[in-house]
């Protein structure tokens, strides 16, 4: 069975995902932090994210790995070096919507994403996952919500271990609506692989929800899909 979620930025895609892959024993594919991990290589190996042919080589040269879980993380190494924290940074926000609007990056990635997914039951989320990547796939969500409570979960998600000031979160925060905004824009307007809810995808507004009341209607899909 293939789950795919798919979701602006701070929807909560990745936490979603994660539990209803833990509550039913699936693995997790975050189709995201792939376009991350092309875009943090690219900015470390010094190559002009402008330049898309030099970006799509280097998609196709890197190799891109989900090593086995560690408890409830989900962890991405790039050529055996774990880079799970340093996508996470407000220098990846800033610029991977611009590699993964390229069409050689998103071929790239694509074969390793349906790789993963063969002979397993399989949550899958990003942007396109029902859209392109998993057309097939059993169920399909559309996860959104507010664009200031995506702001706020996310600065909430990169400094859970941090001690921040009211001050310094508010303007984080703000920061971090800028940038979910232009990334919805960019990423809803791309030609390839635009982020759109698929026309069979059941769409839920999160922004009032737990996440455990998120991932319960999720579940409840999954059931009655099995006692179909």
């Amino acid at each position: 069975m293939i789950i795919a979620i798919d979701g602006p930025a701070g929807s909560g895609k990745s936490t979603i995902a994660r539990e209803v892959a833990r509550r039913f024993c699936f693995d997790k594919l975050d189709t995201g932090a792939m376009y991350r991990a092309v875009a943090l290589s690219a900015l470390d190996r010094g190559v002009d994210l402008d330049d898309e042919p030099a970006v799509d080589d280097l998609a196709n040269t890197i190799s891109i790995r989900f090593p086995p879980r560690e408890g409830s993380t989900t962890r991405i190494e790039v050529d055996d070096v774990d880079v799970s924290d340093a996508i996470r940074t407000p220098r990846i926000d800033s610029c991977v919507s611009k590699v993964a609007a390229y069409p050689g990056v998103r071929t790239a990635m694509l074969t390793p994403q349906r790789a993963f997914a063969e002979g397993r039951d399989v949550v899958a989320e990003g942007r396109d996952i029902g859209t392109v990547v998993f057309p097939a796939a059993d169920i399909k969500i559309f996860l959104t919500a507010d664009p200031a409570e995506r702001a706020r979960r996310r600065v909430l998600q990169r400094h859970e271990d941090d001690d921040l000031t009211l001050d310094d979160l508010a303007d984080e925060v703000q920061r971090t609506l800028d940038a979910i905004r232009r990334r919805d824009e960019l990423d809803s307007s791309r030609d390839v692989a635009p982020l759109t809810a698929a026309p069979d995808a059941v769409e839920i507004d999160s922004t009032a929800h737990t996440i455990d009341e998120v991932v319960t209607m999720i579940a409840d899909l999954i059931q009655e899909r099995r006692g179909a």
